[in-house]
């Protein structure tokens, strides 16, 4: 939970480490006003505060002058996180992290204000996230942990997790106009005025965008945000309102072959219907309370989503004749809450905490499909899952250089499956126990030393857990699997602060699965993968020379492996090995700028790793001027070097109209070419 006095403190926190990025540090109002952070304190005071050297948080001032060509790449501030996109921006971003492909969420947790993102049992995939709904400009904070070791995360956070902040308070209202290259359009209003004894919060965002495809993205997107809050840090409520729709046609992957022969452009498409519309409606609230040695937090949510998404990856390989489009359909409601109590007593800081959720999930379906018209039903199933999770964890010290954090995570499963396939339908339960341990040394010499271990795990769709048939044909019989997979994650570290104005993290870490057994939610059935293994070794760094001036760095690489034998090889298809990420930011009271190299590598897409992506490297760009206090113009050149690389890369088999067999082949979707959007920002 925010607001723990030891363990939530950012790892890079405050305007002061990042740049002070504006003159006077503008956005300082708006981060004070949250939960227990002092964003005013030094970067050193970061030591005694983090559990891990790669735990951290980022700031609403570190992401000002940012370059984003979508809502999603703010979570890029997470360092070794690449986010990407295989099919139009109102489908769920494509997560890279700690040598996993992550597809849309699988193994890292997202949440806005505590409220979950994921989605089990999803339509389209496992622990699906949409983050397109995000509003960059009412981000106060990025908190993220990266592995198993922390008792409050528990489904899909093996690889990582993030929770985005909303700030309470703005520093001023704004308004913002921009727009740019192939028909971008984006408007929004914000503010934050005191109504009351509190603080009325409001966003509305409305965007449009065609993007450089042959096929018009037709990108229409309507967002809002509506919370009041009451209180301060430690004493307080608040409830909010948020309803966000899009509608979309996407250019989905194409294959490497077609557009190498000339049968499409590079920005071509081969299926023109498809696409798809999405709806998520939420209403939440908060409340903390404090004492001289104690803090309680609760929250509640409940959530209405809609999608329909329609896909072909294969074209006629299926069906020669009308093709292989299929529809995913998912419509539920999520409702549910947590509660934690801390407490000092001993010498010893408690934290006991419960959480719980349940997904109605009314219908979650696949079609096939021409033209978005169904011709036949795949499967059609009704869910209810309910999860449920106690959590404990103690801080003390047994030595002036030794804190010490062990804790326990305990979850446990219900599903109930009503299938078209009435073999399918069934109940299924699973329960799973995760013990964490930290111990942090130090600090000497500006410099604490870290040593964690824990256990997490990622939920299966529960229509794995309950299937004894194919539903393609009703008849083949098809394995169950476990509902809970389990991952067992090591790491240490070190941070420290070698100078004034230097901050640099390392981190060593190493993640065992025991299977990695999904969902496949575009066939309706299950997919045996193998037990695997990823290590590696993340660097960040963040160098303030100058009150205008900031710099920073990660780089990370990672080893990803089957740890069964098998003739097929044992590479993990997609499994990132080497990002780096490189920033530079300029800020005066009249100018300002900022920079971003983005280094996405090579990655093996087959076991054998005989067929590999190739590697790529985009630099955004956002430069601007203040006419006046109240008035900004800024810049943004994405892709500033036009490059021709791709967002992402896939080898399967697919064909093509008059093909006469399947072709196995590279299918990419290409990073969109260099585009430029201007902004009009007005403060008032």
């Amino acid at each position: 939970m925010s607001g723990k006095p030891r363990m939530t403190h950012a790892a890079f926190s405050g305007c002061g480490l990042f740049g002070l990025l504006l003159a006077q540090c503008a956005f300082a109002d708006t981060i004070q006003t949250l939960p227990a952070i002092e964003v005013e304190v030094d970067a050193a005071d970061a030591f005694g505060q983090s559990a891990s050297a790669s735990q951290g948080m980022v700031t609403a001032a570190e992401l000002a002058h940012r370059p984003l060509s979508r809502p999603g790449e703010a979570l890029e501030t997470v360092p070794g996180l690449i986010v990407t996109q295989h099919s139009g921006n109102g489908k769920a971003n494509q997560f890279f992290l700690r040598g996993f492909n992550l597809d849309h969420g699988t193994d890292f947790s997202l949440s806005l204000d505590g409220m979950p993102v994921n989605m089990p049992t999803h339509g389209h995939g496992q622990g699906y996230a949409d983050a397109n709904f995000l509003i960059p400009e009412l981000i106060a904070a990025i908190d993220f942990r990266k592995g198993p070791y922390f008792a409050e995360t528990g489904d899909f956070s093996a690889a990582g997790a993030a929770n985005v902040r909303y700030a309470e308070k703005l520093a001023s209202a704004r308004g913002e106009l921009a727009a740019g290259g192939n028909g971008y359009r984006r408007a929004l209003i914000a503010g934050s005025p005191a109504v009351g004894q509190g603080r009325l919060l409001y966003a509305l965002e409305a965007q449009r965008n065609d993007g450089p495809w042959t096929l018009p993205e037709d990108l229409d997107k309507l967002n809002g945000v509506l919370r009041y809050s009451n209180g301060d840090a430690r004493n307080g409520w608040n409830i909010a309102a948020m309803a966000y729709r899009n509608a979309w046609q996407s250019t989905d992957q194409v294959p490497l072959r077609a557009i190498k022969a000339g049968l499409i452009d590079r920005f071509g498409h081969i299926d023109p219907s498809d696409g798809g519309k999405t709806r998520r409606l939420s209403l939440s609230g908060a409340w903390r309370a404090s004492g001289e040695n104690s803090r309680s937090e609760a929250s509640v949510y409940i959530i209405d989503y809609r999608l329909r998404l329609f896909s072909n990856f294969t074209y006629f390989l299926d069906d020669p004749v009308n093709g292989d489009q299929f529809e995913q359909l998912d419509e539920r409601r999520v409702v549910g809450g947590a509660w934690s109590h801390l407490w000092l007593a001993g010498g010893v800081e408690h934290t006991l905490g419960v959480q719980a959720r349940h997904d109605a999930i009314d219908a979650v379906g696949l079609f096939n499909t021409t033209a978005r018209q169904r011709t036949n039903t795949v499967r059609l199933d009704e869910v209810g899952q309910t999860s449920a999770a106690v959590h404990y964890q103690a801080a003390f010290s047994p030595l002036p250089w030794l804190r010490v954090i062990p804790g326990m995570r305990a979850d446990f499963y219900r599903f109930d499956v009503a299938s078209d396939t009435p073999a399918n339908s069934g109940q299924a339960d699973d329960r799973i126990v995760s013990p964490k341990f930290a111990a942090i040394f130090g600090p000497w010499a500006n410099t604490e030393f870290y040593l964690n271990a824990g256990r997490g795990f990622h939920s299966n769709d529960a229509r794995g857990a309950t299937i004894t048939v194919d539903p393609a044909d009703g008849v083949t019989p098809a394995r169950r699997v476990d509902p809970l997979v389990a991952a067992t994650g090591y790491e240490i570290g070190f941070r420290s602060r070698p100078a004034e104005g230097i901050e640099t993290a390392v981190a060593l870490f190493r993640l065992d699965l025991d299977s990695e057994l999904l969902f496949v939610g575009d066939a309706g059935a299950t997919e045996a993968s193998r037990p695997s293994r990823r290590s590696g070794v993340e660097w960040s760094a963040h160098w303030h020379p100058a009150r205008n001036l900031a710099f920073d760095v990660d780089l990370t690489w990672s080893r990803a492996r089957f740890t069964d034998s098998d003739p097929a090889g044992n590479r993990i298809p997609g499994a990132i090995e080497r990002t780096a990420s490189v920033g530079a930011v300029y800020d005066t009271s009249r100018w300002f700028a900022g920079a971003r190299l983005r280094y996405f590598g090579a990655r093996p897409l087959i076991e054998d790793n005989s067929v590999r992506s190739a590697s790529s490297t985009l630099v955004n760009l956002e430069t601007g001027v203040r006419l006046a206090r109240q008035v900004e113009v800024a810049l943004s050149v994405l892709n500033l070097f036009d490059r021709d690389v791709s967002d992402i890369d896939y080898f399967y088999a697919s064909q093509l109209a008059g093909e006469p067999a399947p072709v196995d082949g590279i299918h990419t979707h290409p990073a969109e070419p260099r585009t430029l959007r201007l902004a009009l920002r007005l403060r008032f």
